[in-house]
């Protein structure tokens, strides 16, 4: 694993997945927990969303992460190519409506979505954590927009001095383990 792997993996856990997905693996919760979904997780969870009416891929991402509670962002780099699998296997179909390609779930995909559990129905303490984890970052992101539009210049430049520092503590945290 290259350094800029690792550099796109600490990128993705904070801000989420860039716009081409999580390089090829079939999604993380949010970018946020680090912890990565079963090959067969996001299978489940697709059909779940699919199951009360049909939607577009935009749609099935939306779905994903207004259920997780915000903990998982699918990108579409993982969705896509999930669905098509589910269709080439007779679990979901698709038609065009309005210009967009719209799924739905067959019979047989109606029958798994009932069986499907989704990874985050039960959250744990830890989920609560990390929420807690992505408020407080997004309370540092609005308190660093502000001091960018109203700050001095040696406002703005110890304000970077203070993400840094907070940067490099957070890295040593995980470097106790």
């Amino acid at each position: 694993m290259g350094h800029g792997h690792q550099h796109e993996h600490m990128h993705d856990r904070f801000f989420g997945p860039g716009p081409r997905g999580p390089r090829g693996r079939w999604g993380e919760f949010g970018g946020w927990g680090g912890r990565r979904m079963r090959r067969g997780a996001i299978r489940g969870a697709i059909l779940v969303a699919l199951r009360d009416e049909p939607a577009h891929g935009y749609e099935v991402m939306r779905r994903l992460e207004e259920m997780s509670g915000g903990l998982w962002r699918p990108s579409p780099g993982s969705v896509y190519p999930q669905l098509q699998m589910l269709e080439d296997e007779g679990v979901v179909r698709s038609s065009e409506v309005d210009g967009s390609r719209t799924f739905s779930l067959t019979d047989a995909g109606r029958a798994e979505a009932e069986q499907a559990a989704v990874p985050w129905q039960a959250p744990g303490e830890t989920d609560e954590l990390v929420r807690g984890l992505r408020l407080g970052m997004g309370q540092l992101m609005s308190a660093a927009k502000q001091l960018a539009g109203a700050g001095e210049t040696t406002q703005i430049e110890r304000g970077i001095a203070v993400i840094q520092k907070a940067r490099k503590e957070l890295y040593q945290i995980l470097a106790e383990d």
